[in-house]
């Protein structure tokens, strides 16, 4: 009994003490976590160097509000992980990196930390629990991130992000969270995550991508060409076994383009449209080979010329 009385006391409001419940700052199912570009392409490009090992490292960014958690940058962390889980965060590594960090003016706090699950999808294990665990005893408000980047293709990311419920709150049969919105019940969760404690032992959140001017600009240019490219000679018999490719295209459209022309000798303008309805048009095919064609090989000649006066 005295055991109840002590867990009770515990409790937000000092249920049990004679004070009853008191306005108690709880979080809310309308809550975000707003990741930029910059910390989401680092995620995945450190995930899917590790593969098939999971890695890890920390989100660095600032708690605007109750409702609002920004990540604006992300590092690694030096360490290494089974199939399941991952080691515990290394101290020493996180104090140097943030002091260098903050030398070159980047001086956000540490919100929370991300690991990978290459191919099984985002939940958390046993390990992932106990390491959030101590996140959030020097934060509260700290969010493990997690993302898979086996599955995660171009226009859709795999990606994750909980916190831990109390499990005196679940004992009670109280609500991990107050509601506020249905911002936070709209993405379905999955049911890898449903099977390994999702909503019982933590609880997901929202993810927002935002983008400013600058990470703009960045995205712009990953795969801008540059004008260098213009210069580039292709190999000699690369470019003769292309041509011949292309010739031998241009041949066979030109036996069907005749053909065609023959078929529609004697037909009604409605019976030849009738007639081409789902077929490939030989002539437009000739029209684009010859412009290949010839663009092909008048760059690959003003390259050599360049070449051969420069060099």
């Amino acid at each position: 009994m005295d055991r109840i009385q002590q867990l009770m006391r515990t409790m937000p409001g000092n249920i049990g003490g004679g004070g009853g419940f008191t306005d108690s700052p709880l979080p809310d199912c309308a809550e975000k976590v707003h990741v930029s570009s910059l910390a989401l392409l680092k995620m995945l490009k450190h995930g899917r160097a590790g593969v098939p090992m999971e890695v890890m490292g920390l989100m660095l960014g600032q708690f605007v509000d109750d409702y609002t958690i920004n990540c604006v940058d992300v590092f690694a962390m030096p360490q290494s992980g089974t199939s399941v889980s991952v080691e515990a965060v290394d101290p020493v590594f996180q104090t140097k990196m943030l002091d260098m960090l903050q030398q070159t003016g980047r001086g956000e706090m540490v919100v929370g930390w991300y690991h990978s699950h290459p191919g099984f999808g985002c939940w958390l294990s046993p390990t992932d629990i106990n390491t959030q665990n101590s996140f959030e005893a020097l934060n509260p408000r700290a969010v493990a991130l997690v993302v898979d980047p086996i599955q995660s293709v171009k226009g859709k990311v795999v990606i994750d992000c909980f916190r831990l419920i109390n499990p005196q709150l679940m004992m009670l049969g109280q609500e991990p969270r107050q509601t506020t919105s249905n911002v936070g019940h709209i993405n379905k969760p999955s049911i890898q995550a449903l099977i390994h404690g999702l909503n019982r032992h933590y609880y997901s959140i929202v993810i927002d991508y935002r983008k400013n001017e600058l990470e703009e600009q960045m995205l712009m240019n990953l795969n801008k060409r540059n004008w260098t490219s213009g210069l580039v000679v292709d190999k000699y018999q690369d470019h003769q076994q292309k041509n011949e490719q292309v010739v031998d295209k241009m041949l066979s459209l030109t036996k069907d383009y005749n053909e065609r022309i023959v078929a529609e000798e004697g037909k009604t303008a409605e019976e030849i449209i009738v007639d081409l309805t789902g077929k490939v048009d030989p002539k437009k095919h000739l029209e684009a080979g010859v412009n290949d064609l010839m663009s092909s090989n008048i760059i690959q000649c003003l390259g050599t010329m360049l070449d051969t006066v420069v060099f």
